[in-house]
Formats: C-alpha cells, structure tokens, sequence
C-alpha cells in the first residue's frame, strides 16, 4: 500500500484530501508545515508527498529540496493557492512530479497521486532489481574467483607432477627446479612485477627443465665435463619443454618462458639467439636464478660453488649475459635481504644448468 504524506497549513485542505485519499486504499499522514512534515520523513518512508507552496515558516519548495537531497525517489506534488509560471517553474527545477493549482478537485488529486504512486513503484522496482542484480554479480565473481583458484590448484598440481617426472629420472635432479622457482618469485616480487607475472615466474621455474626428459640419465647426471655431442643434446631441452608446454593451456605463457631462459641479453644464448627486450622479463629473471641455484647447489661433476660465487658470476656478466636489472635485484636480495635458498636435505643435492665460460662448461 502506497503511504502518503499531506503538507498543508490549511486543516480543511489537509483533511479532506487526507479522508479521500484513504477511502482510495492509500496510507496517509498529515502535517501542518515544514518542519512537522520533515519529523515525519524522518520516522519513515513515504512514496508521495502532496505538498503546498506556501506555508508559514519555510515553502513547500524548501521541503522539497530537502526531499530530494535525502530521498531522491520520492514523489513530490506540489499545490498552490497563487499559480503563476514562476512557481510553476521553482517547483519543476526543485525536483516536483506534478504541480496542481488550488482549488484542486478530487480526481485531479486522485489522478496525481495515482501516477506519483506508479512512479515511485517503478523507481523501488528498479532499485530493487539492481540490487538484485549486484548480488547474481557478486555470487557469479565469488563462483568465477572459486572456480578459478580450483583450476589453479589443478594447474599447479600437473606443473609438480612434471617437475616430478624429471627429478624421478635421476636423484641429482631433485629440488633444483623448485629453488630455482622460489628464487626466481623472489626476485620478481623485488622487482614489483605484478601478481600474474610473479605467478607466471615462479610456476615456469618449477617445470624449466622439463624438457630434460628427453636427454638420456646418463648424460645428466655424468661426473664429468660433457663433450660436445653431450651438450648439444642438453642444449635441445628448451625447445623440447616448449614443444611439451605449448600444447596446454595455462594462464601464464609458461611454455614460450621456459623456451627462453637460456637466451642472453647479447644474443649469445640458445635455442633462437634471442637479444635485449626481445626476451620476456620473465625469462631474464629465470636465467639468472637457473645459474645462481646450479652454482651455489653440488653438482655430480662439482662440489657446490657457493653463494658469492654465483653472485660474482651474475655481476661479471650483467648487461652481457644477463639482465642488469634482474641482477640487481637478485644481488639485494642474499646481500642486503638475508635470502637463501633452500638448504633442506632433499633439496640439498640438485642438479642445475652447467655454467660456461667461452661456450666450454665449467668445473
């Protein structure tokens, strides 16, 4: 039921207008002036207000500014005993929905209020249906955003799963991609990349030596120096974790990542002699943590180099080899930041990329 709120100085106005208004099904109040009517505003919500012009104390105008500021979807009639265009005119500019001149007759009344009434069901039926509509939003970002997380935890679990079918093929090969990952998403978060490519990052490290299935165990975990028949067969596993990778669909270019971060800033590296910006930041952050992890972690063919010497190396070759950007970041964070890299016993063991020197691997 539409509740309404008469505002007249003159009680017999109010009144009748109040009795008939009733007898049409209507809810309705009455007030005596401004200030009465805006105390009963502030006790409810009232879909009309039939308001005179010109009342002691502040207009009608005045109450239907006030009206408008704090209800905006309330329905205001305005009514005058001293009709002129001026009026007429305040009234329109304030806000009103329909303005009558008095003597008013009880139809025209009746008329007013009726469609007034629709209008503001109208204007609740909107606010509703948008409020309504918020809420489906809402609840489809929640599903969306749980949905996703789950593919995420998915996607996360077959990226493991091939890390783990690299480390299987030989125990030397175990925790060396997960520190290189760990390394390379800190390094990322020094840099201020944002979460996507700090995801992007990290997850490519955990399977960038996923193409190291392909290369025989033997030659893995050899004890010494590789010849070079040897080398060119680990040199493919960039471009054999990229075949792999290319044909699933993650939300991160894991696959052009891992096939890139062997490439060097001078277009030295391999597999396409990739220079400069030409290769992604992404993978300028996994070369650096790959040569960092393989120097500072015990090789099958090498004791472990050490931190400092890893750090020297990645300073040595900044702006050659590697982004000096990247390095720097890295080198803040074991020297200034007190990162390590993980020194559990299982990881203890990992086996890394050989780190050369003029094209030869180094002891």
């Amino acid at each position: 039921m539409p509740k309404i709120l008469i505002v007249d100085d003159e009680k017999s106005i109010r009144l009748s207008v109040q009795s008939f208004l009733q007898d049409a099904g209507y809810e309705v109040r009455v007030a005596e002036d401004t200030r009465g009517a805006r105390a009963l505003l502030a006790e409810g919500d009232y879909d009309v207000v039939v308001t005179d012009v010109v009342m002691p104390g502040a207009s009608g105008v005045t109450l239907l500014q006030a009206i408008r500021e704090a209800s905006p979807d309330v329905q205001v009639i305005m009514m005058t005993g001293e009709p002129s265009v001026e009026t007429a005119a305040d009234a329109v500019r304030a806000g009103a929905s329909d303005y009558l001149a008095k003597p008013v007759g009880k139809a025209d009344i009746l008329k007013a209020v009726r469609r007034a009434a629709d209008t503001k069901r109208m204007w609740d039926e909107n606010r509703r249906l948008q409020a309504e509509n918020r809420r489906y939003q809402e609840g489809l970002e929640q599903m969306v955003t749980q949905r996703t997380e789950e593919l995420h935890r998915a996607l996360e679990g077959a990226i493991r799963a091939m890390a783990l079918a690299v480390e299987s093929r030989d125990p030397y090969t175990a925790g060396h991609e997960q520190r290189v990952a760990g390394l390379a998403r800190a390094i990322a978060e020094e840099m201020g990349l944002p979460g996507e490519g700090i995801q992007a990052v990290y997850f490519a490290g955990v399977v960038h030596d996923l193409g190291k299935l392909s290369v025989p165990a033997e030659i893995l975990s050899k004890p010494s120096q590789l010849n070079a028949a040897e080398f060119a067969l680990i040199k493919m596993h960039s471009n054999t974790g990229y075949q792999i990778l290319k044909t699933v669909e993650f939300p991160w270019p894991l696959a052009e990542l891992v096939f890139q971060h062997h490439e060097r800033m001078d277009g030295s590296g391999y597999p396409r002699g990739l220079s400069g910006n030409a290769i992604a930041l992404e993978a300028r952050i996994l070369a650096v943590s790959d040569v960092v992890e393989a120097m500072a972690s015990h090789r099958p063919y090498r004791p472990a180099l050490g931190i400092e010497a890893a750090l020297a190396e990645i300073v040595d070759k900044r702006g050659t080899w590697f982004d000096t950007r990247v390095v720097a970041a890295c080198v803040r964070l074991f020297r200034e930041k007190g990162f390590t890299l993980d020194a559990s016993p299982a990881a203890a063991a990992g086996v890394g990329e050989r780190v050369w020197k003029q094209g030869e691997p180094v002891a």
